[in-house]
């Protein structure tokens, strides 16, 4: 499960990036929560638009972000985002301590943290591969994605206490020193040790040939689908867990905290599931987003605060089995030398479709209620299951078999992953078969 950490920078990376994530978590929580209970009179559709600008820069700055992630020395560039995210954290704690931040200064640095983030984003996501090389990916991805929600189990809880307790602009201040600890981490690391991919040029076109790879790939196409789909409806957990924990059980913001804190339990157990898997595999996608869509009805039908915690767990089981595989599987069956334009291309899809679902389902909690909110979560999962059961069918010719009085799954085609990429020297071999 833990395999990657048999690599001195991973550990390196993995120390600063944990203690990074709990300060992102206390920021997101806080500020969620202000613009929800402070700077508003419980406007879900505000939050919404705070979420809008934070990751609409993602898809709106694709074409530049992924070649700058394959043109660049990953380590300085990713040096540069995070300590720009700190000055933003810190800009915005002075605000809120000082009394003078509004609502329109929490737009803005949201949209600024989101132009930065849109840099940073697939930079961090392909420097995994630099850390433990194509054999260690997989369990690297998923190793990230634990310590991600690992930190989900700390930063809500001590940001709803610290929130009640002296207020959102301390937790914003502890966040900005937590970048420390990443910076700390990308310079104590052993250079002669990283994997360097081979980098992009300067020749005309690359700016749009992770599309033209892309477009030529439907097993890439249809996780592309299915992360929208459960990206832009479903993972507007902000928007779910706010407005139910505010509006229908009437908590304030240490129940707040600790509701996004047993969610996280979920995320890392989901993750560390993950870890445990040789290889990520495509057909359990279509079984992730299954559960999660009954796992947002269960959720939205909660007759009280503790089982709507109970299936926000399960929530996050099934949401960080379906992220984390989706991004290996991406990752590991992607060339090395697009893998920075293709995860751009991922995260603008995976975190881009936050403009269009967010101010949505805001929309839905404050004219119908928050419950119907988290059925249209529901109906992305369900949806996107659907989407990921037509691909397997037309290109793995998935049939419903009775063999020995029980049903059965058959597959025309071997059942693999859609491919795994070793990375030898500078040598790539693929194995390019469909899942």
């Amino acid at each position: 499960m833990f395999r990657s950490l048999s690599s001195l920078n991973y550990r390196i990376w993995f120390a600063g990036a944990l203690v990074s994530n709990v300060g992102t978590w206390m920021q997101r929580t806080a500020q969620d929560w202000i613009v929800l209970t402070q700077l508003t009179h419980n406007d879900a559709l505000a939050v919404g638009v705070v979420m809008a600008l934070q990751f609409g820069p993602q898809l709106l700055l694709l074409p530049v972000t992924g070649w700058v992630a394959d043109r660049f020395d990953r380590r300085k560039l990713m040096m540069a985002t995070q300590g720009a995210m700190g000055l933003l954290g810190l800009g915005l704690g002075i605000l809120t301590v000082t009394g003078a931040v509004t609502l329109w200064e929490v737009y803005l640095f949201a949209l600024l943290l989101g132009v930065v983030a849109a840099f940073d984003a697939p930079a961090r996501q392909t420097f995994v591969g630099d850390l433990v090389g194509g054999k260690l990916l997989g369990n690297a991805v998923a190793l990230n994605s634990a310590s991600f929600n690992a930190a989900r189990l700390i930063g809500p809880a001590v940001a709803g206490l610290l929130t009640a307790a002296v207020g959102a602009g301390w937790v914003f201040l502890i966040n900005a020193a937590s970048f420390a600890a990443v910076l700390a981490s990308l310079s104590l690391m052993r250079r002669d040790q990283l994997h360097a991919s081979k980098r992009a040029g300067r020749a005309r076109g690359n700016l749009v040939e992770g599309f033209r790879y892309v477009r030529g790939r439907p097993d890439l196409l249809t996780i592309f689908l299915m992360v929208f789909l459960i990206g832009t409806f479903g993972l507007n957990f902000p928007i779910f867990v706010a407005s139910m924990a505010s509006t229908v059980f009437h908590k304030g913001a240490g129940e707040y905290g600790i509701l996004s804190s047993i969610m996280a339990v979920g995320s890392v157990v989901g993750a560390l599931l993950a870890a445990r898997r040789e290889k990520p595999r495509g057909s359990l996608l279509a079984v992730a987003a299954i559960i999660f869509g009954i796992g947002c009805l269960a959720a939205a039908a909660a007759p009280g605060y503790w089982f709507f915690g109970a299936m926000l767990a399960v929530v996050g089981v099934a949401s960080q089995t379906f992220n984390t595989t989706a991004n290996g599987v991406v990752q590991l069956s992607t060339d090395p030398a697009v893998r920075g334009r293709v995860m751009a291309i991922y995260m603008a899809i995976f975190m881009g479709g936050t403009p269009i679902g967010a101010p949505i389902v805001g929309w839905v909690a404050d004219a119908f209620g928050p419950r119907w909110a988290l059925v249209v979560g529901a109906a992305s999962g369900i949806l996107a299951a659907a989407v990921g059961i037509f691909y397997m069918v037309k290109y793995r010719g998935m049939r419903l078999a009775v063999t020995e009085r029980r049903l059965r799954f058959t597959f025309a085609s071997p059942t693999r992953p859609l491919a795994v990429v070793e990375m030898q020297g500078d040598e790539v071999a693929a194995d390019k078969a469909s899942a």
